[in-house]
């Protein structure tokens, strides 16, 4: 990985390979198609049949169900994903194919029959399932082991993937909202279009990262592809995947987002604002919106602790992010307190619960990715990718469940048993942290 490393960093822009523009605009794309699709998904399908704009017609507690299913399968399909790549394809081509199989899958929901539902899911499922994984370890594969551009990569990066989440949340979700649902849909298949008409134009400047290492005339990885995992190795595996019970936590509570929360803007929330009734699906663009704005400040902030000697390390970034983001749920304790005494209750509550959870995300997400890429063996490097995607996808799951107990439940006691799960969880793994960053055998050390 190196040495793809060493010849890609000889194009640049703003001090990064010029690789790292070509993904980022690609998986803007890729983002804008899935994140516009899901800000209108349950929207969809809990608008009665009979509306001006109509629905599959479902109940909230229905909608909340098959929502964590998907959700759930789009990132446990990661771990096949990263088979394929690392056993047969290589990254770039599982994120061609996988992006083909986008196209068709958000273009198929513009069609308003059940099968076509049922049928695009499906492939956005499997579409996502080789894309997902294999882009983001590529990423990784731009830079030299120990670089500490690394980590700022993926921050902008990551700042790519929110900028397509905020754009299609306003443009995606006005459009199916107003205009029809389907052509919502079709709208997220033109912005995936668009993303592999990037992706190709740019194959020049990814000539040396994402090929399959199996037929690699490198020595190097040849015999990293052959040989058994060293004692470190494994302890790192074991690390990551310890690290990834905190990832389950905090993508069950972050994605309420597109579940219970939206449900909630819909309903409960008093959406006018100077006689203008704000859609409920643009509250998901805060999330995108914030992320854009925060990103590289908190970035810097992070670097500006390690170049003081502060602890800043990934794991105690990714801590720090779970108890931000539980945190960011008393927000909507409050809200739903209001609901419940006045009958509906402010915007200004979900904002700041969005910015929680915003700061959360970016405490964890580019950070655990690019984790994953320092500890991963080069083998297993887009399969633990797969794993860490697919305990995002059980964090979906978890996350519908929790929004169906709300039916029974009520919103409030869902809001702030999360809220003090979150918390108290995030303090526990923190007393434990320095254990486990003793089997990481000093991987952040090479960034010193």
């Amino acid at each position: 990985m190196s040495n793809q490393a060493s010849r890609i960093a000889e194009k640049q822009i703003l001090g990064h390979p010029i690789g790292l523009f070509v993904l980022f605009f690609t998986e803007m794309w890729e983002r804008f198609s899935y994140y516009g699709m899901r800000a209108i998904l349950v929207l969809y399908i809990t608008s009665e049949t009979m509306d001006a704009n109509p629905g599959l017609g479902w109940s909230n507690g229905e909608a909340l169900a098959l929502y964590g299913w998907y959700t759930m399968l789009v990132y446990v399909a990661s771990i096949p994903g990263g088979i394929i790549a690392d056993r047969m394809i290589g990254q770039k081509k599982a994120v061609l194919y996988g992006g083909i199989l986008l196209c068709f899958g958000h273009g198929i929901l513009a069609i308003e029959q059940m099968w076509a539902f049922y049928s695009g899911l499906g492939l956005i499922i499997a579409g996502v399932g080789l894309l997902k994984p294999n882009i983001s370890t590529m990423v990784g594969g731009l830079y030299k082991k120990g670089d500490i551009r690394r980590d700022k990569g993926f921050t902008i990066f990551y700042i790519g993937i929110n900028i397509g989440a905020f754009l299609s949340s306003i443009i995606v979700g006005y459009v199916g909202e107003v205009h029809g649902w389907h052509y919502g849909f079709g709208l997220a298949g033109i912005g995936m279009l668009l993303g592999m008409l990037v992706y190709l134009w740019g194959q020049k400047h990814l000539e040396h990262v994402g090929n399959y290492f199996g037929t690699s005339v490198n020595p190097e990885e040849s015999e990293a592809m052959k040989r058994p995992l060293t004692k470190i190795e494994k302890d790192r595996i074991i690390v990551l995947l310890l690290s990834f019970v905190l990832v389950i936590v905090f993508w069950g509570a972050f994605e309420q987002a597109g579940g219970l929360m939206n449900i909630y803007a819909s309903e409960n929330t008093n959406r006018m604002l100077m006689g203008f009734e704000i859609p409920a699906s643009w509250f998901q663009s805060l999330n995108a919106m914030f992320i854009i704005f925060l990103g590289t400040g908190i970035a810097a902030y992070w670097a500006n602790r390690k170049l003081k000697g502060k602890i800043s390390t990934s794991l105690f970034k990714m801590i720090i992010g779970l108890i931000i983001m539980g945190t960011g749920f008393f927000f909507m304790s409050a809200a739903s307190a209001e609901y419940e005494s006045a009958g509906s209750s402010a915007m200004v509550w979900l904002v700041l619960a969005y910015l929680f959870h915003t700061i959360g995300e970016l405490c964890i997400s580019p950070v655990a990715l690019s984790f994953i890429t320092k500890l991963a063996p080069l083998k297993y490097g887009s399969i633990m990718m797969g794993v860490y995607f697919a305990m995002t996808g059980f964090g979906n799951k978890l996350a519908g469940l929790l929004g169906e107990s709300a039916q029974n439940l009520g919103e409030f006691k869902i809001f702030t048993g999360i809220a003090i799960f979150c918390v108290v969880f995030g303090l526990l793994v923190l007393l434990f942290r320095k254990k486990l960053e003793v089997l990481t055998h000093g991987v952040e050390d090479e960034e010193n």
